[in-house]
């Protein structure tokens, strides 16, 4: 497997005792703003400072369908997947409504969408194939394709890195995404399929005992 390099630094943690009294000497109860202050400690950390500053957030939406949906594990056709890519191109999804609030930066990438976009200006083309195979008839994709995807990801990050982006998130959309994630989970952890399997889109329980059969 060929992995992307990056060549990120560890935290220099000799600033962790200054920003923890910086934050604990905010005129509030000491951890009275819970997880927002580790947030806050490691954001300090990361950026080695005790003044952090992040001006250019940004989130990546990557799109890719799953070849096993067609197999019936998700409430939704395949289908939903390009149309909810238009959804996010035309400002209309609850991400749009986030990012605009919080003045962060939106990229939406086809990954892998079984349809066919054109040539759009505002949709980043990482297309290594339309869609994966089914992992229920065999393996979802190649190693070359998993690592021209792995590729493909690495160079949007580096490109944003390099116009200014400081911090990152990621999101993602495709019809059966938590069946895959299920067994993703499932073979890194040893956890039960039962354990990992959901009901996803809001699948009843005739739709997740179906599921949980499939994987």
């Amino acid at each position: 497997m060929t992995s992307p390099q990056f060549a990120v630094a560890p935290v220099d943690r000799s600033l962790e005792a200054a920003l923890r009294r910086k934050i604990d000497t905010k005129t509030k109860p000491l951890g009275a703003l819970g997880r927002l202050e580790d947030l806050a400690l490691q954001v300090g950390l990361v950026r080695g400072s005790l003044a952090p500053t992040l001006t250019r957030p940004h989130i990546v939406v990557f799109a890719g369908d799953h070849g096993a949906a067609k197999a019936g594990i998700s409430a939704f056709p395949q289908d939903v997947t390009w149309q909810m890519v238009e959804n996010f191109l035309a400002g209309g999804a609850a991400i749009n409504v986030f990012a605009r609030a919080n003045g962060i930066g939106l990229t939406v990438v086809d990954a892998g969408v079984a349809h066919d976009f054109g040539s759009r200006s505002d949709l980043v083309d990482a297309k290594v194939a339309p869609g994966t195979a089914n992992y229920l008839e065999g393996p979802a994709m190649t190693a070359a394709q998993r690592d021209a995807a792995m590729a493909k990801g690495a160079d949007i990050v580096r490109d944003l890195a390099a116009d200014g982006c400081e911090v990152i998130g990621f999101g993602e959309m495709g019809i059966g995404n938590t069946a895959a994630a299920s067994l993703i989970t499932h073979c890194l952890t040893g956890a039960t399929l039962e354990d990992c399997v959901g009901r996803g889109t809001g699948l009843d329980d005739a739709g997740l005992a179906r599921k949980r059969a499939l994987l």
